[in-house]
């Protein structure tokens, strides 16, 4: 049986000379590979108390869909800003060229809930870290914080300081 990291495609020199690029849409592409990748981030919630799965558009829909789903627990969309309907809470934060909004539905945490956050990635952390803002606003506690990949070169997991963060996979490099 192939390890998750067999299934992630490495592109050097993407988007840019001395970048590897790795790629999960291998990763999605094969039947064992997906259901692999989605097995082993819901093993890093296997001992955690939580009420509530949230996850970031677009890759954390796909990965924290079905653990919701495996979990029998509500899942919490945390958008970008202008595609939910209802009334939303929006955190904004900085890229690395310029600023991104997401948000919301302000009714989707309830006080007191227990909130595990599920991404694709943590690069810089900047798009986890507002999402933990927007959950806290909202009166939820954010229990732990799941990655199928981490780039540690980048040090996202130093803006989460105080949060239990797991990654599937860590890769040193930006």
């Amino acid at each position: 049986m192939k390890t998750i990291e067999e299934y992630v495609r490495s592109i050097p020199d993407f988007p840019e000379p001395g970048i590897i690029f790795r790629d999960i849409t291998s990763v999605l592409q094969d039947a064992d590979g997906l259901q692999l990748a989605i097995d082993t981030m819901q093993e890093c919630l296997k001992d955690v108390d939580v009420d509530v799965i949230a996850g970031t558009e677009s890759r954390g829909f796909i990965f924290g869909v079905p653990i919701a789903y495996n979990l029998h627990k509500p899942f919490i969309p945390i958008r970008k800003k202008g595609k939910l309907p209802c009334e939303t809470v929006e955190m904004t934060y900085d890229l690395e060229y310029g600023t991104a909004t997401i948000e919301m539905h302000k009714d989707s945490i309830k006080p007191g809930q227990k909130v595990a956050v599920i991404d694709d990635l943590i690069a810089t952390g900047g798009t986890i870290e507002a999402a933990i803002k927007l959950i806290e606003q909202l009166g939820g506690e954010v229990v732990k914080a799941v990655f199928l990949m981490e780039l540690a070169g980048l040090k996202g997991r130093e803006r989460l300081k105080g949060y239990d963060v797991e990654s599937v996979l860590c890769y040193e490099g930006k």
